[in-house]
């Protein structure tokens, strides 16, 4: 799916989003609903006017995700490299600007706060231009409903990962009307958080909980409930966290499949574990819309069909897996291994470790494209539910039901080993917390929860602290000094920098 192109652009937090024209193209192809051709501008006068506008808009919506802001160097930066399972990666003097999210320097002027800043207020646009002008569109209702929920969760999932990244942000939930609503001040966190609460509530109450195969990939109901069970976790809302967790266990519409590395090839994309993820396809006869590089810019370095190699895991992260667990090495490319997909990789070369769950096998790299471009970003997996509801269960007092959910997800783990991953037994608080945060560790590795997983911890003083991080000041980044700028001043700076 192309982006859209916007017109009559305006300025707001930086950005410059259009309102009255989109550059749309239609599906061109069965097997995907992102698959599209390439087509010239829709003029806007004649936009939203039918069903088939509407489709093409949410379309562009989700396309949109996988981009380079969403997906590629300005996540890494902001999601990923202050953890301490991740650094720069590829030669030493290549995009050294990562170095100071991982030492804790960066400054406001730094190109990828801005960027992750852009992302995801385009996705939040994209998503108000759903939401204002859908409704008015004679079409189904039971589709316009499902249109407007599926804008809601998108809109939710970008502020989500605005309001852990920056704290306080503008918050807007329509189309500017005119000129002075462009510029938005920082709204207060929690009312942000209420904000996307009542987003992710509205979309499960009208969200399917499944599709058939023309449709696989769309928000479901169960997207939205576990979305709202991760922003509830992040405010303490154990009861919440755990009534919603239940009720997506109880759905029955998802499982564990049963092999973790295989689980991150392409082969098992949207399998019976994947929640939501955002799509990618490598479609030969549309190169402008095979673009993602998620994969590209973490692949192994130094050969055909690799990639990049930045974003790789550290030596801490190798190290902290308990013996024998299987999902070490399938996290993990390791220097001199030949990976489960028959790969040999080379003994010596500039990064010792590679993400392995962004890997794509090297022989389907087609010449012309980005390396890995058909593999798709799970975002929310099954077994950060069961991790969630295990979490919330122990906070609650409900020791049996946490000790149950987190047995899930280690008995897939062990399989049929009788020697690693022994059953955690410990019934007491604050040791089943603990259990159950490790186990968050090795079970997301490289999936970029870690980092804001330990701030929300109230750990990052004692996980990150040794890398520089410091209380009072490093539990958001710095917001970008060109939005600042570009506010006039409205839009204030994070203490400490």
């Amino acid at each position: 799916m192309k982006n859209i192109d916007f017109k009559n652009n305006l300025k707001q937090a930086g950005l410059y989003l259009g309102l009255a024209s989109l550059l749309l193209v239609p599906s061109a192809c069965e097997q995907s609903f992102l698959d599209t051709d390439p087509q010239g501008k829709q003029a806007g006068t004649v936009f939203w006017q039918n069903e088939g506008d509407a489709t093409k808009a949410v379309n562009a919506m989700y396309a949109n995700l996988r981009g380079w802001t969403n997906t590629a160097f300005a996540p890494i930066a902001v999601e990923n490299m202050g953890s301490d399972d991740a650094e720069k990666g590829s030669t030493a003097s290549d995009a050294t600007f990562f170095n100071d999210y991982d030492n804790f320097s960066v400054g406001s002027g730094d190109g990828q706060l801005a960027d992750f800043w852009k992302g995801q207020y385009q996705n939040i646009n994209y998503a108000n231009q759903v939401l204002d002008n859908i409704p008015a569109i004679s079409m189904d209702e039971t589709l316009k409903a499902r249109y407007l929920g599926e804008a809601k969760f998108v809109r939710a999932y970008s502020y989500f990962r605005l309001v852990r990244a920056y704290g306080d942000v503008p918050l807007r939930l329509k189309l500017p009307a005119d000129a002075s609503e462009y510029n938005l001040p920082r709204t207060p966190k929690a009312d942000v958080y209420a904000a996307i609460e009542k987003d992710l509530t509205e979309a499960a109450a009208v969200l399917p909980q499944s599709y058939g195969s023309s449709d696989l990939g769309r928000v479901t109901k169960g997207a939205a409930m576990s979305l709202n069970a991760k922003v509830s976790m992040y405010q303490s809302k154990w009861q919440q966290v755990l009534d919603l967790t239940n009720q997506v266990i109880a759905s029955g519409k998802y499982s564990l499949f049963n092999n973790y590395e295989q689980l991150f090839r392409i082969a098992n994309e949207n399998s019976s574990e994947s929640i939501f993820e955002i799509q990618n396809e490598l479609l030969q006869s549309n190169k402008d819309a095979s673009n993602s590089q998620y994969s590209q810019v973490q692949g192994v370095r130094g050969v055909t069909g690799g990639g990049w190699g930045f974003n790789v895991p550290t030596k801490a992260l190798a190290d902290a897996f308990e013996t024998g667990d299987p999902r070490r090495d399938a996290t993990i490319i390791f220097r001199g291994e030949t990976t489960p997909e028959g790969d040999a990789i080379a003994a010596v070369g500039d990064n010792p470790m590679y993400n392995q769950k962004s890997y794509v096998p090297f022989s389907l790299y087609i010449s012309g494209f980005n390396e890995g471009a058909q593999q798709n970003v799970r975002v929310i997996r099954y077994a950060d539910v069961l991790l969630m509801n295990a979490e919330a269960a122990n906070e609650l007092g409900n020791n049996a039901l946490a000790l149950s959910s987190l047995e899930l997800v280690r008995a897939r783990a062990r399989g049929t080993s009788k020697t690693i991953l022994p059953k955690v037994t410990t019934t007491d608080k604050v040791a089943l917390r603990t259990a159950i945060w490790n186990e968050r560790h090795y079970e997301l590795a490289m999936e970029f929860d870690r980092y804001f997983d330990v701030i929300r911890q109230g750990r990052g003083a004692e996980i990150f602290g040794p890398k520089g991080w410091k209380a009072n000041k490093n539990e958001v980044w710095p917001v970008p000094q060109t939005e600042i700028d570009l506010s006039a001043g409205l839009l204030v700076q994070n203490p400490g920098y």
